[in-house]
């Protein structure tokens, strides 16, 4: 008998996530026997000190969950305090929201796809050393971002936690001579989204295919953003009223994060590649154009390529912010009044890394009794566990120190944000 032998393979602290977790995996022979995300970083309890509040304070609260998407946390709060006090934002007040989403959703993928994500098919250890090899790359990068920021300060007040949004609407809206600056901006983002959409396309990516459940939100009116219903690849198609029917959270013992999974089904998969899959036919035509150049299939399932999606969804989020700004007529309100009343709301939007939903319960006086938060990168745990036992598992011949990094480029097609979802990465591989 072959004698046996256990290897452990560690990464103190995984570079280029957000937040702070492990990886345990073991491999038996020619099989992966055991795989573990543990998120270790402390829990933060925001559900917890939302009870007692005012709800007019949701979307100052529930910003600071996120640096890199305060947008969307505010964004779902506010639509689910409106639910409950029976009111409904529209029109250019509306319009303001989404233009201040697509700002978000540049700054985010660009730091994502350049910064995070990009080293890993270049060979690359981080950004700095892309950016002394090609200074223009990252130089590219920064001012995407720095036009994503813009679009945040304008309209929401500050480009990091935004503190014009408001249940109802906003404190204050910008004239339109205030948006028509970001124009040339937003046109030179475009055409650097474009280049990205290139640029990505021609990266080499692992043959790794999962039959994964999309989900996502799906609207008439264009490409999910910041409303609609709940939608998935196998045909579910709910209210988002009716989300924790389907949808559960469990604790696992190995981390701090709430793992979620379909009742019906078990895992599933939201964020770009779910969107795209389930809407690409409202993208923009500069974004659809990019997308069929690029040579992405109507519904990709390999989630390294996820990055040439966001580099797409790039292109729309400038093209839709150009198209907001030509039609922005100023309102004669910046907000509906609002008056609170007993009951429970939902709400739910799509954060640049998949749905973000919020549920809230407040009495008459608008003091929140309960509230719930489930977080994009709480959704994919399950799936990025499994994507990682079927990338191991068709890589066992690699040395460890190449299968680390292949473990770790895998869990950042998921621009993962662990801070969010405890409400990475030590790796560690056991070979036995």
């Amino acid at each position: 008998m072959a004698e046996s032998r256990t290897k452990m393979i560690k990464t103190q602290a995984l570079a280029r996530v957000e937040g702070e977790g492990a990886m345990f995996v073991r491999i038996e022979g020619d099989r992966v026997t055991e795989v573990k995300l543990r998120i270790y970083e402390p829990p933060r309890f925001f559900e917890a000190f939302l009870r007692g509040r005012a709800f007019t304070e949701v979307p100052d609260i529930t910003a600071r969950i996120c640096g890199i998407c305060p947008v969307a946390y505010q964004m779902s709060s506010v639509q689910a305090m409106e639910d409950i006090c029976g009111i409904e934002v529209g029109g250019q007040l509306r319009a303001l929201r989404r233009l201040l989403y697509c700002g978000e959703w540049i700054e985010s993928h660009a730091l994502h796809v350049f910064m995070l994500h990009a080293p890993d098919f270049l060979g690359y250890d981080s950004a700095l050393e892309l950016a002394q090899a090609d200074p223009t790359v990252v130089q590219r990068a920064l001012e995407l971002k720095k036009t994503g920021n813009r679009v945040m300060t304008v309209v929401g007040g500050r480009e990091v936690h935004p503190i014009n949004v408001r249940v109802g609407g906003w404190y204050r809206v910008p004239r339109k001579r205030e948006l028509e600056p970001l124009r040339p901006a937003l046109e030179q983002a475009r055409e650097i989204a474009l280049e990205a959409v290139r640029f990505t396309a021609g990266l080499r990516f692992p043959e790794y295919e999962q039959p994964y459940e999309l989900v996502a939100l799906a609207q008439p009116d264009g490409y999910p953003i910041d409303q609609g219903r709940i939608v998935s690849s196998s045909g579910l198609d709910i209210d988002v009223a009716d989300y924790d029917d389907h949808f559960v959270e469990e604790h696992v013992p190995w981390s701090n994060a709430l793992h979620s999974r379909l009742r019906e089904r078990g895992s599933y998969l939201c964020g770009p590649l779910a969107r795209y899959a389930l809407s690409a036919d409202r993208l923009s035509d500069g974004a659809r154009s990019a997308a069929a150049d690029a040579g992405l299939t109507p519904a990709e399932r390999n989630p390294f390529r996820s990055i040439v999606v966001r580099s797409v969804e790039m292109v729309y989020a400038a093209e839709e912010a150009l198209r907001l700004i030509a039609e922005y007529e100023e309102p004669d309100a910046p907000a509906v009044t609002v008056e609170p009343r007993a009951g429970i709301g939902f709400g739910c939007t799509e954060a640049p890394r998949g749905i973000l939903y919020h549920r809230y319960e407040i009495d008459d006086e608008g003091t929140i009794l309960d509230a719930k938060i489930v977080p994009p990168t709480s959704q994919n745990q399950r799936t990025i566990e499994e994507d990682l036992r079927g990338v191991v598992e068709r890589s066992l011949q690699l040395p460890d120190d190449e299968l680390t990094l292949l473990c770790e480029q895998t869990i950042r097609n998921y621009d993962p944000c662990i801070s969010c979802a405890t409400h990475f990465l030590k790796l560690e591989v056991e070979r036995g």
